[in-house]
């Protein structure tokens, strides 16, 4: 018989298949692009860090046959989705650290004709220090290089991340 060892792997698949997550952030488009939908969900792991999972409908390259295309995903400071999503605020980096280095730079979706799943594992932050922060989804890739934020673009879609109960 063979020897499996449990990995990080293995428990984050329980994680996303039998657990509930601690907090989630619905997103909405804004007024340019009012078909983008999804939901981002955060996790506590045993690993000491979250982990992160997020679906994605609608996004620009949606009408382009067979597309692909890079989208930047970030933590903003604040919980707020009004108008342009500007009164989110700009990435959350508690650390004041330089771009790509703040706790809310997440990694790039990347959507195929529309629709992007993704999960990944960090450790900047807990859940508690991102409960009533918002997500926003940025209408470029990252460039992971300009501060402050990565010359990513327009703010298309946004949600605030809210305790699940």
């Amino acid at each position: 018989m063979a020897h499996y060892e449990v990995t990080p792997r293995i428990a984050f698949t329980g994680l996303l298949t039998y657990e509930r997550p601690e907090a989630t952030a619905w997103i909405t488009g804004n007024t340019n692009n009012p078909q983008i939908s999804g939901l981002v969900k955060f996790y506590q792991t045993s690993y000491g860090g979250v982990l992160v999972e997020a679906e994605f409908f609608g996004l620009p390259s949606i009408d382009e046959p067979n597309s692909s295309d890079f989208y930047a995903m970030h933590i903003h400071e604040f919980g707020s989705c009004r108008g342009n999503f500007d009164s989110a605020g700009g990435h959350y980096n508690p650390g004041n650290m330089p771009h790509p280095m703040h706790a809310g730079d997440m990694l790039p979706l990347l959507a195929n004709q529309g629709y992007a799943w993704m999960s990944f594992y960090d450790k900047r932050f807990t859940i508690e220090e991102i409960i009533g922060k918002s997500v926003i989804i940025h209408s470029a890739s990252d460039d992971f290089k300009s501060q402050p934020a990565g010359n990513s673009g327009t703010r298309i879609a946004c949600g605030e991340i809210k305790k699940t109960y």
